[in-house]
């Protein structure tokens, strides 16, 4: 077989093999409509959002079973620093005597069948969902910023024992509204460890706070996620099911796939002949994607030339070699719920996140590589997440910024402010993104980076890719 320039590639193997060909309507409304899918894969991203220590990893667990809080550096701190990630199942009681919302109980993603906790009859499994958890401590902004860009809605969780709003609780309801998220639920937790007429100003401060947002009109649930006290997990739950729709998936589109995630599941001292390839974690925003696949992830590797200073970008191609939801193997990924990606690539490329905020895609079909960004922006009126919340002012030439395309975080700088509110922005690093992509801007403020504004992406500058040699 001849080689060609897109064969050059970074793999565990010399070659990689022949392209799956396109998925048929057929299939895909097969896919869509399959019960054995659901059973092995979610089918929406919920973000859990709020502020740190309001409770959102102690509600993750009281839903999943799955406590979030897994690296060393996070158990010290008690602290989620790095996205979680956990799905579960909600099965319905079919005892038309067990009565709504008791009869709406939530198990672990890999539960098949399981009896009612109340009355022991059967239960028929009604929705499989994913839960993004995200930080909430403001030095881990850009984090949540990368969990935002794969949910489909998201809960607010608020501590009824705090004062409303605190700072990344506004931040964090902020980029709900910037990515379009729908149908947010309020969760008023900790309501364990106030008297009733505190509970209730608070829930009041809630509903103050919530006024002209996008989760103006959310319900606010009052809950408890300590083990003797809790309370109200299945209202919860009834809400997921009756009003958070499936969104609309495009599964015939060509797939793309944000990056959350990426590591090497290798042990140390693994034997040569017995390692495996590199794992890329996140979700589907479109089309599927199946055993056997050529795909590519862009932009891949980034050089840049010493004498010159311009950057090449080289994409890496590869094969899908296993699909995971959780533990649950798939032979086809659709859109909704996370996805860990086992490919035929270098591990080494894969280690400690290194391909977070870059894209998968089928070999030539994902979207162009850009250094440079022509954007449609809107300001905010004040600086968010910060208790000063000074006046956000209009970005000026040469100013460094921060810019958050999908799941990438990329710093910047204005190469140009025009009229009708368009900015030009010099990418450090490049991006992968497609023309009407959302963008949120941050600016430095008292040595942290705050989100100032948004906007959509109207044209860029593409940077140079070339194969490896």
């Amino acid at each position: 077989m001849k080689m060609t320039s897109t064969d050059l590639i970074i793999t565990i193997d010399s070659l990689v093999g022949e392209q799956l060909p396109p998925i048929s309507p057929e299939e895909a409304e097969e896919l869509r409509l399959s019960e054995s899918q659901l059973n092995l894969q979610p089918d929406v991203n919920i973000g859990m959002i709020g502020h740190v220590a309001h409770g959102k990893t102690s509600l993750t667990r009281a839903i999943s079973g799955v406590n979030t809080i897994k690296f060393d550096a996070e158990k010290k701190r008690n602290i989620t620093i790095k996205l979680g990630y956990a799905n579960f199942k909600i099965y319905k009681c079919d005892n038309l005597l067990c009565p709504p919302p008791v009869c709406f109980q939530s198990f672990g993603s890999q539960i098949v069948s399981p009896l009612c906790c109340e009355c022991e009859s059967h239960m028929t499994l009604v929705r499989h969902m994913s839960i993004v958890d995200c930080p909430g401590h403001e030095m881990l902004m850009r984090t949540m910023l990368n969990g935002a860009s794969v949910m489909d809605t998201a809960i607010l969780v608020v501590a009824a024992n705090q004062s409303v709003p605190q700072p990344q609780t506004s931040e964090h309801l902020v980029v709900a509204e910037i990515m379009g998220l729908q149908n947010i639920l309020a969760i008023q937790n900790k309501v364990d460890l106030v008297p009733l007429p505190e509970a209730l100003r608070s829930r009041d401060d809630i509903v103050a706070f919530l006024k002209d947002s996008v989760a103006e009109k959310a319900p606010i649930i009052p809950m408890s996620c300590a083990p003797k006290f809790r309370c109200n997990v299945d209202v919860l739950l009834q809400y997921l099911v009756e009003k958070v729709p499936l969104p609309v998936r495009d599964l015939t589109a060509p797939p793309l796939m944000r990056i959350i995630r990426s590591y090497d599941i290798n042990k140390p001292g693994t034997p040569l002949k017995a390692i495996k390839g590199g794992v890329c974690g996140g979700t589907l925003q479109r089309g599927v994607i199946r055993i056997g696949e050529i795909v590519e992830i862009r932009p891949g590797i980034v050089r840049t030339d010493k004498n010159t200073g311009k950057q090449t970008a080289t994409p890496i191609v590869s094969k899908v070699v296993s699909i995971f939801s959780e533990d649950n193997p798939l032979k086809t990924a659709i859109p909704g719920g996370l996805i860990a990606v086992g490919l035929k690539i270098d591990p080494s490329l894969t280690r400690k996140d290194s391909l977070v905020g870059q894209v998968v895609g089928r070999l030539n079909e994902l979207p162009p590589v850009f250094c440079a960004l022509d954007i449609q922006y809107s300001l905010m009126k004040r600086v968010v997440g910060d208790a000063a919340e000074a006046k956000v002012a209009k970005p000026q030439d040469d100013e460094p910024v921060f810019l958050t395309i999908g799941s990438a975080s990329v710093a910047g700088s204005v190469m140009e402010v025009s009229k009708h509110s368009r900015i030009k922005i010099s990418l450090n690093l490049p991006v992968c993104a497609e023309i009407g992509d959302k963008v949120s801007i941050s600016r430095k403020f008292k040595e942290r980076w705050r989100l100032i504004g948004w906007g959509v992406i109207k044209a860029g500058q593409l940077v140079q890719t070339k194969p490896l040699v």
